[in-house]
């Protein structure tokens, strides 16, 4: 397994693995972060994972994970009306190549398929003070997790903290031209969660709470 984070998480883990009397049953390599830029951390034909810088009173990054577009959609009834078109062509098909007949005739690719899905993305933003630039660095995420300390009334004391407002929040994940935001890491002051809900939609309307073990599914 390979864990990332600050420096002091390799530290961090294996004191806490010792105190429990735990063990893994397979390798552990820590990674230890320090940089101020984005980092490419893993990079595979279908995914790759970044590192998002964000402000705060210790050393701190969120995650950026994106899918990278898939293959062409074969468009079945498209092509059945070619019986030449075999099987053995369709991974062509799929990669985007025009198919030429016996007869010399060449038949588009777009006439063959469907676009293909939306890549997913989702931006993992965690204790930050709210900066302009962050909508830039996560541009284009499908689904955002935003810290959301406090709420407006407390700006102030967010920006001492180096925390957000619900409100900002918001303001990013619009920015960022995203899907849906999700919001988390609630200050116990205010004794109803649903108010940084509310807050976050005066600027951006699809909003989620999150709640410990909660599950979002987002349709493609």
């Amino acid at each position: 397994m390979h864990i990332y984070g600050p420096k002091g998480i390799k530290e961090a883990v294996l004191v806490i693995l010792k105190l429990g009397g735990a063990y893994t049953p397979f390798p552990l390599y820590f990674h230890e972060l320090s940089s101020k830029t984005s980092e490419l951390l893993y990079e595979d034909d279908k995914v790759l994972v970044r590192t998002i810088p964000l402000q705060h009173r210790v050393y701190t990054n969120g995650f950026l994970f994106q899918e990278k577009e898939g293959e062409r959609r074969l468009n079945i009834d498209a092509i059945a009306e070619y019986p030449e078109i075999q099987t053995c062509d369709y991974q062509n098909i799929k990669n985007g190549k025009d198919i030429t007949l016996e007869n010399g005739k060449t038949i588009a690719n777009t006439e063959l398929t469907f676009d293909p899905h939306r890549p997913q993305s989702y931006a993992y933003c965690s204790d930050t003070l709210y900066f302009e630039a962050l909508a830039t660095e996560i541009q284009g995420a499908r689904v955002v997790y935003h810290e959301s300390t406090f709420l407006k009334i407390n700006e102030e004391l967010a920006v001492k903290t180096m925390h957000s407002t619900a409100y900002q929040a918001g303001l990013t994940a619009k920015n960022a031209h995203a899907d849906a935001l999700i919001l988390g890491h609630y200050s116990s002051r205010y004794p109803d969660v649903n108010l940084f809900k509310q807050e976050a939609q005066e600027v951006f309307k699809n909003v989620f709470l999150a709640e410990d073990g909660k599950k979002f599914i987002f349709d493609n």
